[in-house]
């Protein structure tokens, strides 16, 4: 007898779903039995108008596999695109069960040559599009709650090490990244009430982003398991997505290959209190003490 499907009956939206991560997350759920909306707008690596339908491409598969799926083309860093995205999920399978955001692309700059619209154009696709499904998302489930019906809602958000740890030349995506975490952390903590249990995750796999920034690192290897694969990370984030995450909200997992590691950051370290005003010159000492008890930060990407 076959072990039943972690997702079957759930209604799942997968924002940029059209490639690389975002692909791999429909299909997996598709695989555990949920109905899939496949989102994305059909972009290059910098955001710009592509020549194909990636969305349309990934329903097929799931379609032709067995399963539903139904695609969405619209811009969810819009206010319209990410409504209609919900109501996308809502008019064809009459209810929304699970949110993962992982739209994004890529304009790497040093920060002095970094333009504003590269700065802009980055942040708003990955930090306006995740804020937007997000609060439709919400309202929905909001909703549902107050008529007496209070959902089993997942959202699954997709930060990086890059917004946990810094990444050179990438200023514009790290500070989206590190402000997806906080946008997670409120999300947790107003939604609970609700139902809706609201995570992060900071992959590392093989996409069109990282396979050029990261090349060396992101090669397909000859033989053996290949811990790039963005097939890797899909797994913890069905599991997120499902019932089975019961009590799981508000943390941060970094995921690779086989790897799994729940993020502790920004506890409070060593403290110095002296009860009255300091001094410049005593609080650069007592500071010196304090770094020197204090751990090490982690090592920022692609620093030399």
């Amino acid at each position: 007898m076959s072990a039943p499907l972690l997702c079957e009956g759930r209604v799942v939206i997968v924002t940029g779903a059209g490639r690389g991560l975002g692909r791999a997350h429909a299909l997996a759920y598709a695989a555990e039995g949920a109905r899939v909306v496949v989102n994305d707008l059909g972009v290059g690596l910098d955001g710009m108008p592509g020549p194909d339908n990636p969305a349309r491409q990934v329903a097929g598969e799931i379609r032709a596999a067995g399963g539903e799926a139904v695609a969405h083309g619209g811009d969810v860093a819009t206010t319209e695109g990410a409504a209609s995205l919900i109501r996308t999920a809502l008019e064809t399978y009459g209810r929304l069960d699970t949110l993962v955001n992982n739209a994004g692309f890529l304009r790497d700059r040093m920060l002095v040559n970094l333009d504003e619209e590269d700065w802009d154009a980055v942040l708003r696709v990955h930090l306006k599009g995740h804020f937007l499904p997000l609060k439709h998302a919400a309202a929905h489930w909001r909703a549902e709650a107050k008529a007496g019906r209070t959902p089993v809602a997942r959202v699954v958000n997709t930060s990086s090490g890059a917004g946990l740890l810094g990444s050179v030349g990438q200023g514009n995506y790290s500070a989206a990244k590190a402000g997806i975490v906080g946008l997670t952390l409120v999300a947790a903590a107003e939604m609970g009430r609700y139902g809706v249990q609201v995570n992060a995750i900071a992959p590392a796999a093989r996409t069109r982003m990282t396979e050029r920034t990261f090349a060396e690192a992101m090669a397909t290897p000859g033989a053996g398991f290949d811990a790039m694969a963005p097939e890797n990370v899909s797994p913890l984030v069905v599991w997120l997505g499902s019932a089975a995450s019961a009590g799981v909200t508000g943390r941060v997992f970094e995921t690779e290959g086989g790897r799994i590691t729940v993020m502790e950051g920004w506890r409070p370290g060593p403290t110095a209190d002296r009860g009255a005003r300091w001094t410049p010159s005593e609080a650069g000492e007592a500071t010196l003490k304090l770094l020197a008890e204090a751990e090490a930060p982690g090592a920022v990407y692609g620093a030399q």
